[in-house]
């Protein structure tokens, strides 16, 4: 069975004049010795929007509001929810020989339509998000998740809707807020390092599990409004 599969339920889870920077910057680039090595140039595994499947909620049929748009020449995975459908998560697995080796995680995405009074942080039942990327890990039964949401109202940078579970641990970061609808944005988390900060107490020696998945979400079943955003490009860099 696939690991995905035993996980459904987890998922519901920057002023200085320019010729003054211009001088600065000629003067440090002066001061470089050859003998220094370059920053390494991470590897990358791109993942295809189109293998993502169906972990949570119905797995077939026109209950399954996600669908795969090209337009003007990208690929993207679409999310369009509408009331009274029952939430999907979409996910895909991490190849097995990669799983301990990933270190961050980079897509873009755009909000299309932001379900009403949405807002992860507030209590009362209004915790639907415009877009979510969850990234998975597992420690035998234990699942230890990173949820990125895109909110149109929850404060940027704030975490919240922590869980912490024999099964689950989970932490949920607003990384993005509000905004225009229809303009692309580009992520880079640094996965390992959040999985440090939040989970283990930023001790930099931590035993840090696979990352196993990632997972998309839109919804708006507890505002019962519309909610939609696309994904594109993701990318595992290790």
């Amino acid at each position: 069975m696939h690991s995905w599969s035993a996980a459904a339920t987890v998922l519901q889870m920057t002023s200085g004049t320019r010729i003054g920077a211009s001088t600065v910057l000629a003067l440090l680039l002066a001061d470089v010795q050859p003998s220094m090595a370059a920053p390494s140039i991470p590897s990358v595994s791109r993942i295809d929007v189109r293998t993502f499947r169906p972990v949570e909620g119905p797995k077939s049929g026109p209950e399954v509001y996600y669908k795969v748009v090209e337009e003007a020449g990208e690929t993207m995975l679409r999310g369009s929810y509408q009331p009274g459908l029952e939430t999907v998560v979409m996910g895909v697995e991490i190849p097995q020989a990669l799983r301990g080796r990933v270190r961050r995680v980079k897509w873009r995405w755009r909000a299309r339509d932001f379900p009403v009074r949405g807002d992860e942080c507030a209590p009362g039942g209004f915790g639907d998000s415009t877009a979510s990327v969850n990234v998975a890990f597992k420690r035998g039964f234990r699942w230890y998740v990173l949820k990125y949401v895109w909110s149109p109202l929850a404060p940027l940078g704030a975490v919240c809707d922590r869980k912490r579970t024999l099964f689950l641990v989970r932490d949920t970061i607003v990384l993005e807020h509000g905004g225009k609808p229809g303009t692309w944005l580009t992520e880079v988390v640094d996965a390992r390092q959040a999985f440090i900060d939040h989970f283990a107490k930023g001790n930099p020696r931590a035993d840090v599990p696979d990352m196993v998945g990632i997972g998309i979400m839109t919804d708006g079943d507890q505002t019962h409004s519309p909610s939609g955003a696309d994904w594109a490009d993701f990318e595992i860099q290790y």
